[in-house]
């Protein structure tokens, strides 16, 4: 454990937002789980399909949980994910390694897809159903109780699981490990109503101080490579620069309200939208995303699905600035393109210049934007339910050039 006196120091809200003073922490390796990221696109279409399938499935839960009724189950197109995350985190008295993405955008903890589940002396079969779908891809099983190790200092005793009897959209990774909102959890497993996510346990068992997660990226130009830190129960101070920024979280999601801007264009009004590590372009209202397209001077292009600008455009690229609580977080231009190297990846021509928007379609209360890997790899994000908001600062890649 930390100790209180020698490693914690206090955050100043920003806004003068009232609630409890985060914790950060100037280095305490035991309770970070480092992240690596792996790619698995085809195409810049492969990309948008699947930014837009979970786009789709965050919509039709929100609607769902407005009226009362269940999200309708619909025929998915299986999608594999495209730009991921991993954490690897064991399970069991064997302490048995699963490669599970760290996703936002769900809650609930689940393994099995590549690699099976084997039951060992701490696991605890309940006897529940378990099921969830992600817009592009879904899995069912049974819900386990069990040990995880997130890392030597970060267990977890009795956590509930999910264990794949079936599972798509998942090739290559075993399942998930779900730091979403409590509330997502909601009717994906029988008998019970909601299900305890691991960051609660980690609070109710006394290894956090706070029910917070916060996440650094690192631009990288790499398909796979370490190159993210996963922090449970505060921040660390060594990952971010200046202030942290905090507002209020809306909705299911870890939504936030802000405005967008570039040179004098309003590319966002004071909208609300989520904040999501699984998505992975910004996605913008398809008004929002033609008034950014028209000002950068883009054009569709059709062999990768993205928008591509000349070199003389990309010179010409302003900041877009968003303004999330008072605060102007800068994309650079460097940052509003896909990396050039891996332009033959999505089937780019190697010196083109493509832009990471996509259209979101069109406006709709709680989803004007999604800001997805793109934005959260320029700056530090805290995810703080304690205190129901969301929390960013810049970083030393804020204005990296890795592009």
């Amino acid at each position: 454990m930390f100790s209180a006196t020698s490693l914690l120091t206090f955050v100043t809200l920003a806004l003068g937002i009232v609630a409890n003073p985060v914790v950060v922490i100037d280095r305490s390796p035991i309770l970070s789980l480092p992240l690596s990221r792996i790619s698995n696109f085809t195409s810049g279409h492969n990309i948008l399909a699947h930014d837009l399938a979970r786009a789709q499935h965050f919509k039709d839960r929100a609607r769902a949980r407005a009226t009362g009724e269940p999200v309708k189950r619909q025929a998915e197109p299986v999608i594999n994910e495209v730009v991921s995350y991993i954490a690897s985190v064991g399970v069991g008295a064997s302490d048995s390694q699963f490669q599970l993405i760290v996703d936002t955008g769900s809650s609930n903890t689940w393994v099995g897809a590549t690699k099976a589940f084997t039951a060992t002396s701490t696991s605890t079969n309940t006897g529940e159903s378990v099921s969830v779908s992600y817009g592009s891809g879904e899995f069912s099983g049974t819900e386990w109780t069990d040990r995880v190790t997130l890392t030597s200092g970060l267990v977890i005793n009795k956590q509930s699981i999910g264990v794949a009897r079936s599972s798509t959209g998942f090739d290559g990774v075993d399942g998930i490990l779900g730091i979403g909102p409590d509330a997502l959890t909601e009717d994906t497993v029988s008998g019970v109503a909601n299900v305890p996510t691991v960051t609660d346990n980690l609070l109710s068992q006394g290894t956090i101080a706070q029910k917070l997660v916060a996440i650094s990226f690192e631009p990288t130009t790499s398909e796979e490579v370490t190159n993210g830190e996963l922090f449970f129960g505060g921040t660390d101070s060594s990952k971010f620069t200046g202030a942290i920024t905090f507002v209020p979280k809306v909705g299911d999601f870890w939504g936030i309200a802000q405005s967008v801007t570039y040179g004098s264009t309003t590319i966002v009004n004071n909208l609300q939208g989520i904040v999501d590590t699984g998505t992975t372009l910004l996605l913008l209202t398809t008004n929002s995303l033609n008034a950014y397209v028209k000002a950068a001077g883009a054009v569709l292009d059709n062999n990768t699905g993205l928008y591509r600008v000349t070199t003389a455009q990309f010179n010409a690229l302003q900041n877009l600035n968003f303004n999330i609580g008072g605060t102007t977080f800068s994309l650079t231009p460097n940052a509003q393109i896909f990396p050039r190297s891996l332009n033959t990846d999505i089937g780019g021509v190697a010196n083109d210049i493509y832009l990471i928007v996509g259209d979101l379609g069109p406006a709709e209360a709680g989803f004007d934007f999604i800001n997805g890997y793109v934005f959260l790899e320029r700056f530090y994000s805290v995810f703080d339910t304690t205190n129901n908001r969301v929390g960013f600062a810049t970083t030393a890649f804020t204005t990296a050039t890795t592009n």
